[in-house]
């Protein structure tokens, strides 16, 4: 007989549907799956790949519910001390609470820690629910903790392999750059244009600058296009590197201006200063920070 966790595995991907069976409390009693739960008596999803729930948005859930019942049963699987842990609608067991329910309508499934995680994944891709970073730490723990490869995660929860494999790239910034992808504060396409610059300070430095001046994508793309150092053919003579007194008046001066600084030397008394702008924007805000004043050329 095929249990309830691999037929699961087996439609992973193709929506809930087909693995929570009722969708709805009026399709639940139907069947004969619909059970009333005890709020208590749940917990959360020890997989939960979402790490921070809207509060408005559980407010306004919570409004709802209220005024119309809950259309839509939590799915749960029994646990070994009595419990029930949820595998979907952790969003709906929060309004339940908060409103003093003491009872929930809910369909108890059979599924293995594998499936609970995929299926926490696939609910809250469905919803458009996740950061970019909870998704990708979903799609990691299936990597570690199940032993599987990108394809079969792939596969599970019904993404293309480059779409696993670009997401899992995001868990390689910084840590407080995750923190800004996770709050919303940088988006995916500015993570991705900060994945090409390899020293991590500047990453962090160009991630904290994109969001003090709300630069856009194509902002972020040109400003590690420029930073970035220029391939050089080796069959032409490599400069003499530039000593530390000039590295030390371009950070000053990147610190100062908030921009990327180049100090050029052509010998011990001459040289040139290289101060880039990406906007016309940007480039008032340097001379304004120069001249002291804005400028009205």
């Amino acid at each position: 007989m095929t249990s309830a966790g691999s037929t699961g595995r087996r439609r992973l991907g193709r929506g809930l549907e087909a693995l929570l069976g009722p969708q709805t409390v009026a399709e639940a009693k139907a069947d004969g799956s619909l059970t009333e739960l005890a709020v208590t008596a749940l917990r959360p999803n020890p997989y939960q790949p979402r790490h921070a729930f809207d509060e408005p948005a559980l407010a306004e859930l919570a409004a709802s519910m209220q005024a119309s019942g809950l259309l839509q049963p939590v799915a749960v699987r029994a646990a070994a001390d009595g419990t029930y842990e949820l595998i979907a609608g952790e969003r709906r067991w929060r309004a339940a609470r908060a409103l003093g329910w003491t009872t929930i309508p809910a369909v108890v499934r059979e599924v293995d820690d594998r499936t609970l995680l995929t299926l926490a994944l696939v609910e809250n891709l469905q919803r458009d629910a996740l950061s970019p970073i909870d998704e990708a730490r979903g799609y990691a723990r299936l990597l570690d903790d199940f032993r599987m490869s990108q394809a079969d995660v792939a596969e599970l929860v019904g993404r293309d392999r480059s779409t696993v494999a670009n997401a899992l790239r995001l868990l390689r910034l910084p840590d407080a750059v995750q923190e800004l992808l996770h709050d919303g504060s940088l988006s995916t396409g500015h993570a991705r244009s900060l994945l090409s610059l390899a020293d991590t300070d500047r990453i962090l430095h160009f991630a904290r600058r994109t969001v003090e001046q709300q630069l856009s994508v194509r902002e972020v793309e040109e400003l590690v296009r420029r930073t970035r150092p220029a391939r050089v053919d080796p069959r032409r003579r490599r400069p003499k590197p530039r000593d530390g007194e000039a590295r030390r008046v371009e950070e000053a001066l990147r610190e100062r201006l908030k921009t990327d600084v180049r100090v050029s030397a052509r010998s011990k008394s001459s040289g040139r200063l290289t101060i880039n702008f990406y906007s016309e924007d940007d480039l008032a805000r340097v001379l304004e920070i120069i001249l002291g004043k804005p400028y009205e050329g």
